[in-house]
């Protein structure tokens, strides 16, 4: 058995996690993630702003307080810290070690930054980075190589869970289904306290005011138990599992570059207190292309909100944005406002605050002169001649640059993935030998259901009394999980959920199109819905840019539910 825990599932989590994860109980392995969309455009920015940077300092700071008890404990750590940069930060790693009077074997993965080799791959100029997701040999190599700590940079966040495995088990690449359940276990841990009860739909039915981080016990066939550490807060049950394994995937084959694992084979069983069982992971080959992502500078945006409050809303908010629109030259306003207005105020308030609402506008140019004094100098001048009432929630800024970020595919042939082993050497990791053609985006033929769907009377409540959901990003796009907490309310969940009934639901993605999938396994229905998120978290085009709280929009909305459900 192969104990992997997990300390960070992004760049800015619980700094003291490391320690908790290494004193808590044993360990072979702690990883963490820091990486996401937007975290490599905040690297990118720290890397043109001195070259030696571009790695999430974070970790460097909480191995100068864990490194020597990980090395005593004999836990190898495993993240991919290491960003833009992991060759500086595996050497800044070795540095703090001798510092320290420790004997450390520090290994790191590079190869996936391809902004060196732009215009060979065909990839477009003006570009601050480029990085093709690796898979997990690289990590196993440097671990066969005896590293303490290995270091990469842009990896799957699962192959920081799968190197190890392969490492500890001896897996090849043909062992596709061992390959596949670690991917699923690495699914789970890599975004942390999301599997102990974070972020989870049903909170109130657990303590997670300090949710511990998971740790998953994998086995050489694939198969895992997802749990944490003794006396540690929050739960792991198949809820929170489940929660875990549908936020930002899509249909059931999930692609990686070591493997396509099937989630609609995923088996989940309680297996005690805080103990989850995947087992019956099935895996097929990944394709023969890797997925990079792309970050480029979209341009500046601005912001700013007017309060309105009491009576006549609707006419205040008309007034202001017809003023504004008037005042503002129009050769030199931004190229895009958007005003966004939300209704928080309430009928007969006891406090001022209840009693108003928000008039958002956001203005957006690749000229920064064009949302910064100029946007500010036409609200601010509103001031005294505006609706009653007139004030903003802050002072006008001038404008800040925002981030694109765009997700490509590239041959993974062409990818140089290389493992740097402690000694120096240097291992080139070839791609899979064997590939078959990329998942299709559309939906599949969905399972027949021959069981009857719940009946009988029905009340109008909220979706969320009977199903939970997560939600959130994947580039432009929102992923949506929706799962039932039994087989009847799955059956009806099922049947009625629809991508028709979610447009009604949801107004905002009426117009937008939207990819359904079925996963019976999950008891669970997966939405993807194209361009909800402009151009991604960076450009910050809505009010929730990376659909964090979409789900819990969906189960608040209310829909006719058989009465047997609730």
């Amino acid at each position: 058995m192969l104990r992997v825990g997990n300390a960070s599932g992004f760049y800015g989590d619980r700094f003291s996690a490391m320690r908790e994860m290494l004193t808590g109980g044993p360990l072979d392995v702690l990883t963490g993630d820091y990486l996401a969309e937007l975290t490599m455009l905040i690297l990118a920015r720290d890397r043109l702003r001195d070259p030696s940077l571009g790695y999430a300092r974070t970790f460097l700071r909480q191995a100068e307080e864990c490194l020597g008890l990980a090395l005593e404990r004999g836990v190898r750590i495993v993240v991919n810290a290491g960003g833009l940069n992991p060759a500086r930060l595996a050497d800044a790693v070795r540095e703090l070690a001798k510092s320290q009077g420790l004997d450390a074997a520090v290994g790191h993965v590079e190869g996936d930054d391809l902004l060196p080799r732009r215009e060979e791959l065909g990839l477009p100029g003006g570009l601050l980075a480029a990085n093709a997701y690796l898979g997990a040999f690289g990590v196993a190599e440097c671990l066969r190589a005896g590293a303490d700590v290995v270091v990469t940079g842009r990896i799957t966040d699962a192959a920081l869970v799968a190197g190890p495995a392969i490492a500890r088990f001896g897996w090849g690449p043909g062992d596709l289904d061992a390959l596949a359940g670690a991917v699923v276990a690495g699914h789970v841990l890599e975004c942390g306290a999301q599997a102990t009860g974070g972020n989870y739909a049903f909170f109130r039915e657990h303590d997670v005011t300090r949710p511990g981080f998971p740790l998953a016990e994998l086995r050489a066939d694939g198969s895992s138990v997802i749990t944490k550490h003794p006396g540690t807060g929050g739960a792991v049950t198949v809820g929170t599992v489940t929660a875990q394994l549908l936020y930002e995937t899509g249909g059931p084959r999930y692609p990686g570059p070591d493997v396509t694992a099937r989630l609609d084979t995923v088996r989940l069983t309680e297996e005690g207190p805080d103990r989850v069982r995947i087992d019956g992971v099935r895996g097929e080959a990944p394709p023969a292309t890797l997925k990079a992502g792309l970050n480029r500078l979209g341009g500046h945006r601005n912001e700013v909100v007017f309060v309105l409050t009491g009576l006549d809303i609707e006419a205040k908010a008309a007034l202001v944005r017809r003023q504004f629109e008037d005042a503002l030259p129009a050769h030199r306003g931004p190229a895009e406002l958007r005003w966004t207005l939300a209704r928080t105020d309430h009928a007969d308030a006891a406090t001022e605050e209840a009693a108003s609402a928000l008039l958002r506008l956001t203005a957006r140019d690749r000229d920064p002169d064009r949302v910064g004094r100029e946007l500010g100098r036409v609200a601010v001048e509103l001031g005294l001649a505006g609706y009653p009432g007139f004030h903003l929630t802050a002072p006008p800024g001038p404008g800040t640059p925002y981030g694109v970020f765009e997700a490509v595919s590239v041959d993974a042939a062409a990818v140089e993935h290389t493992a740097v082993l402690p000694d120096g050497r240097r291992v080139t990791v070839p791609p899979a030998p064997a590939t078959a053609p990329a998942p299709a985006t559309a939906p599949q033929p969905e399972p027949v259901d021959e069981a009857p769907v719940p009946g009988g009377p029905t009340r109008r409540a909220p979706l969320g009394l009977v199903a939970g959901a997560r939600s959130g990003d994947k580039g432009g796009d929102a992923n949506l999980g929706v799962w039932a907490r039994d087989e009847p309310a799955r059956r009806w969940l099922t049947h009625t959920l629809t991508t028709d009934l979610l447009r009604e639901l949801l107004p905002e993605v009426a117009e937008l199109p939207i990819t359904r999938h079925v996963l019976p396994n999950l008891r669970a229905v997966n939405f993807t819905i194209t361009g909800l998120l402009g151009e991604g978290v960076a450009a910050q085009h809505r009010f929730d840019p990376q659909a964090k709280a979409l789900g819990e929009w969906l189960r608040s909305r209310h829909l006719d539910i058989p009465e047997a459900l609730l």
